[in-house]
């Protein structure tokens, strides 16, 4: 594996750290020994083929899934020490599934969102138009495309208070308008000095002196 770096780190700016991360699955080893930094202001996009382990290191990082070996560390402090609500209300986590209730309308989704958690005021009506839903606000979304459930579930992103993001792949399902708009909401969110971590097939077109990319090379 390795990592490049487009800029460099301030360790008084740092939101997470891995240090001596494995991962074991079926007997193969995903990744051993991963260490690397996220600052605040720092998109991190995980690179690698198919099978492996950019799904099974997210949900790590995540607090989903629980490491072979190795440690997190939260704010430089050991990810254990930290109230598991402390370190939930700092992330944001969208895995490959859309993560909404399909019986519920878009704006339902919003609302059951908001109930869960401190989420910021927003105009939903005009979020949903702004993700190119307009006119399917009040549409139960499981007669939604996958791409616009996609967008449902990413309304989150303008929602939440969070710091931490972490994306598997966020642009499936999307197309190029959609992707260019929300690849201008993660430099917004960058600029506030939030940090990401993605994976995606997609090319970043994004410029933001932030970014980084690890890859994890396929191991059989």
């Amino acid at each position: 594996m390795n990592i490049s770096q487009q800029c460099s780190s301030k360790p008084d700016s740092e939101i997470l750290r891995v240090e001596q991360l494995s991962c074991i699955r079926q007997d193969r080893v995903l990744f051993e020994q991963l260490t690397f930094t996220l600052n605040s202001g720092q998109l991190l996009q995980i690179q690698g083929k198919n099978g492996a382990g950019k799904s099974s290191l997210l949900r790590i990082l995540a607090g989903l899934a629980q490491p072979d070996d190795g440690e997190l560390f939260y704010h430089q402090q050991p990810l254990t020490h930290h109230a598991a609500d402390t370190f939930a209300a700092d992330l944001c986590y969208i895995g490959h599934q859309a993560g909404i209730h399909e019986q519920l309308t878009a704006l339902e989704n919003l609302a059951f969102w908001r109930a869960a958690s401190q989420l910021n005021v927003i105009d939903d009506w005009q979020l949903l138009a702004t993700l190119g839903l307009a006119g399917l606000e009040d549409v139960p979304c499981r007669m939604l495309s996958a791409g616009q459930q996609r967008r449902v579930s990413l309304a989150r992103l303008y929602l939440t208070r969070a710091k931490l993001w972490i994306l598997d792949e966020p642009f499936t399902a999307l197309d190029q308008s959609a992707i260019a708009s929300l690849q201008q909401h993660f430099s917004q969110h960058l600029s506030a000095n939030g940090a990401i971590i993605l994976t995606t097939h997609q090319l970043l077109t994004m410029q933001h002196s932030g970014l980084r990319s690890l890859e994890i090379s396929y191991r059989w």
